[in-house]
């Protein structure tokens, strides 16, 4: 009876049983909203998707879910990450569906699909949303996210005027496709290439090329060849996966949030990934994109220079840097699908021997305000002589204290101040906002200052810039050291000792520690009383706890 009110269903929906029967069904999750402007392309793209799956032999499904929009979800689409991943997992698992396309690219969609899928296990391919065109400027080139925070700096120190700011509003965002600096959302793609679950050459293939629609249909038929073939997504996650992917993030000069989704992701697919890694791939990759924020060009340009491939190529080169047998959903090896692939521009893409900087422009640091980790992305430092420095903190509880006060000169911040903001992690963010590029007081700007030493438990975009330690952990809101700060105690950065130190004695902080009380809960029902009970910390991924832990969840009973 259940069957035959199935096959009623379906012929509701308009299909034949010849349509579906005996062949693959392909669900294509996909993350296009109105108000998601790095995804407003992908309804269309879903045909492309359609039409691959149907000349494959498949038949496909088209699933709508969360867009996670990084422009306007309020306080922060990390905060619903998880809630994405687990909506993909369990879509995956209680529908009668063979194998996936995920179809996502805004800075959390990527790893939030890939984790529900690979929890899911089933045949899978990513189908990323590929960056938008170059800004333009009165005939200068502008980089979302990077440029935003550079002319608004220059407008508040009043070297540019409203209307001035306005066009520049204008010239940012020109096309569909998310950021095309090197952020969160073309180094989580990246990742998701290198991780052999989205295919070769598929990352930086800008949003509104021709080849993207190519893409998104062989995207289509790779997903029902890898439901025939029998390989599931995991068979693609292995530790030198992870390796790799993270050996990726480094040579392309990455976002410092990919080690936060790289943690959580590796722990989905049973492989422990931890900072200490991180931070020993880093000091052997060397930068070889010449990208903003810590470079001179943008996605489309790395496209014409080769994408991807072209890096790996390089890093290929340095002894050890990849492990080049492992498969990848484009069927073959990874060092297969670089035989004879070599960089269009030397310069937007270098070679080991003429790197961008010879280590990964991001170190993990430890002391006693950081005991379990943070992270800077030194080589975006304005600055570089703040990179081992010593000065004075100033306290701030909350970003909106901050926000409020920041140019108010009684606080007396100086180009040797310390900025220190509290209360913006995972729990006390919520959801660890991107606060962590804290603005610099208006009065120093205009006298010039571009960059000071600022520290939090935020997280920061991976378009920004500047000498900012972020993702410090424990968080302050749960009683890691952070929350002893005070203003006027004294903090010293070395990153090249790899240390940040509270120069406090030990008693004086037990005795602060004594006064200090945890927060109120924010929440008293929902996803956030949800989120609050069962994230984990920065170095953990910031994953649920029941999510994360291991273990395989039965098939429900399709009866």
């Amino acid at each position: 009876m259940r069957a035959f009110s199935h096959r009623s269903r379906i012929s509701q929906l308009g299909y034949q049983p010849e349509e579906y029967l005996g062949k693959p069904i392909i669900a294509i999750l996909n993350t296009w909203s109105d108000i998601n402007p790095c995804h407003m392309h992908l309804r269309e793209r879903a045909e492309a998707v359609k039409r691959g799956v149907w000349q494959a032999g498949g038949f496909p499904l088209e699933f709508p879910v969360s867009t996670l929009s990084e422009t306007f979800q309020k306080p922060t689409p990390m905060l619903y990450r998880n809630l994405l991943a687990m909506e993909a997992e369990e879509l995956l698992r209680s529908y009668p569906v063979d194998g996936a396309v995920l179809m996502g690219g805004c800075d959390k969609t990527t790893p939030a699909l890939l984790m529900g899928a690979t929890s899911a296990n089933l045949p899978a391919v990513f189908v990323p949303a590929g960056p938008m065109l170059r800004g333009n400027y009165r005939g200068k080139v502008l980089g979302s996210g990077t440029d935003l925070f550079g002319y608004w700096d220059e407008h508040r120190a009043g070297r540019i005027t409203d209307c001035e700011l306005a066009e520049v509003g204008r010239g940012l965002a020109r096309s569909p496709g998310h950021c095309m600096t090197m952020g969160t959302a073309s180094t989580m793609t990246s990742v998701a290439e290198v991780l052999g679950v989205a295919l070769p050459g598929s990352a930086s293939i800008p949003a509104v090329d021709s080849a993207h629609h190519r893409m998104a249909a062989s995207a289509g038929m790779t997903a029902v060849r890898l439901v025939q073939e029998g390989r599931v997504i995991r068979d693609y996650l292995s530790r030198e996966a992870f390796e790799d992917a993270a050996a990726t993030v480094f040579a392309l000069g990455g976002s410092t949030n990919a080690l936060i989704h790289l943690v959580a992701m590796a722990g989905r697919a049973g492989v422990e990934l931890n900072l200490d890694d991180f931070d020993a791939i880093s000091r052997r990759i060397p930068v070889l994109a010449n990208l903003r924020p810590g470079g001179e060009y943008l996605m489309e340009d790395f496209y014409y220079a080769g994408g991807l491939p072209a890096l790996l190529a390089q890093l290929a080169e340095a002894p050890g840097a990849l492990h080049l047998d492992r498969p990848t959903v484009g069927g073959g090896t990874v060092g297969e699908h670089l035989a004879d692939v070599h960089p269009n521009n030397p310069d937007v893409i270098r070679s080991v021997e003429e790197p961008c900087d010879p280590e990964g422009g991001l170190a993990v640091l430890r002391g006693n305000i950081c005991p379990d980790g943070a992270v800077i992305k030194y080589i975006a430092s304005r600055k570089p002589s703040l990179l081992k420095h010593t000065g004075p903190a100033v306290v701030f509880d909350s970003y909106p204290q901050l926000r409020e006060n920041i140019d108010d000169p009684k606080y007396n911040i100086t180009p040797d101040t310390v900025l220190v903001l509290r209360g913006a992690g995972p729990i006390g963010g919520p959801g660890m906002p991107e606060y962590g590029m804290l603005p610099i007081p208006k009065y120093l700007l205009e006298q010039g200052v571009t960059d000071l030493v600022r520290i939090s438990d935020a997280r920061m975009s991976g378009t920004s810039y500047g000498t900012c330690v972020l993702h410090i952990a424990p968080e302050s809101h749960v009683g890691g050291p952070l929350a002893l700060v005070r203003t006027g105690d004294q903090i010293s950065l070395d990153v090249e000792a790899r240390t940040l130190t509270l120069d406090v004695g030990q008693d004086e902080l037990d005795r602060r520690r004594t006064e200090w009380r945890r927060p109120e809960p924010r929440y008293e029902r929902g996803y956030g009383a949800l989120y609050q009970d069962h994230i984990t910390q920065a170095n953990q991924g910031c994953d649920f706890d029941f999510l994360a832990r291991p273990g395989e969840n039965p098939q429900p009973d399709p009866h």
